[in-house]
């Protein structure tokens, strides 16, 4: 069993898994590769003079190995929460996890068919989201989403900076304190 699976490796899926995987957490990255950051030319994200879409994408990917997370590339088909547990079925698997983070874009076409509470999108062409709390958890217990589809910017320095405010919420939440992830200058 994972301590944590991350549905989604853009922005926001691949800060998610960086960061649970860096805390030490048993972590699952499955990607579908269809991210609508793989069209993107970015010169707005801090720290980075400027890259494609598809390099910060694998960069992303690169970095969660780094810190030993697992990374499929599959599509999901379902997302089932049980009280103790989230059960993630791909084309070909099925996976168990303690927490799952959603980070699946422009999409929330998995956590409408999961039963996974939704609203109308806000920003321009995104019709519907997940909904969540202030801390990215969904009505679902262990299920939390982040990014796009948790109704945030699509700019990917925003998806990635909420991607790593959900992970740092299900980690101090499997912690049973609050986590804190700072490294210093060697």
């Amino acid at each position: 069993m994972y301590d944590v699976i991350v549905v989604g490796a853009g922005p926001a899926g691949a800060s998610a898994a960086l960061f649970t995987a860096k805390a030490g957490k048993r972590t699952l990255l499955i990607d579908s590769d269809k991210s609508i950051t793989k069209k993107a030319w970015i010169e707005n994200h801090y720290g980075v003079k400027e890259v494609t879409g598809p390099d910060l994408i694998e960069t992303g990917i690169e970095q969660t190995k780094k810190f030993g997370a697992i990374v499929e590339k599959s599509a999901v088909t379902a997302v089932i929460s049980n009280e103790k547990t989230v059960n993630v079925t791909t084309e070909s698997s099925t996976y168990e996890a303690r927490h799952v983070i959603l980070a699946t874009g422009i999409l929330a076409d998995i956590a409408e068919k999961s039963g996974i509470e939704t609203v109308e999108g806000t920003e321009p062409r995104i019709k519907t989201v997940i909904k969540v709390d202030r801390d990215g958890k969904t009505n679902k217990p262990g299920v939390w989403a982040a990014g796009t589809c948790a109704g945030l910017s699509v700019h990917t320095i925003i998806t990635a900076g909420h991607g790593a405010e959900v992970a740092i919420n299900v980690i101090s939440e499997l912690n049973g304190e609050r986590y804190v992830d700072h490294d210093i200058l060697k």
